[in-house]
């Protein structure tokens, strides 16, 4: 399986953490989006390796496990701090 690039990696990673800002209606900002969105990518990619063997791959693969994870880590903050 091929990895995306850095260049590619915070392009997906921004992408990804846009649309979960906008599905989990939160506020955090470009640079917390692209941290959540590659954050959450990475995450989901052990889990899915640990638990199931593969992750998607590509560009699409990559946007909708990054958006995943970035949803779930929105909701894990929510848990831990409270929704504001």
């Amino acid at each position: 399986m091929e990895g995306l690039g850095w260049i590619s990696a915070i392009i997906v990673g921004a992408i990804a953490g846009w649309i979960a800002e906008k599905i989990m209606k939160s506020d955090m900002g470009l640079l917390m989006n692209i941290i959540l969105g590659i954050l959450g990518a990475v995450i989901l990619n052990a889990i899915l390796m640990a638990v199931v063997g593969g992750t998607l791959g590509g560009w699409i693969g990559q946007l909708i496990i990054g958006i995943i994870g970035a949803c779930l880590l929105i909701f894990g903050y929510r848990m831990i701090r409270g929704r504001t």
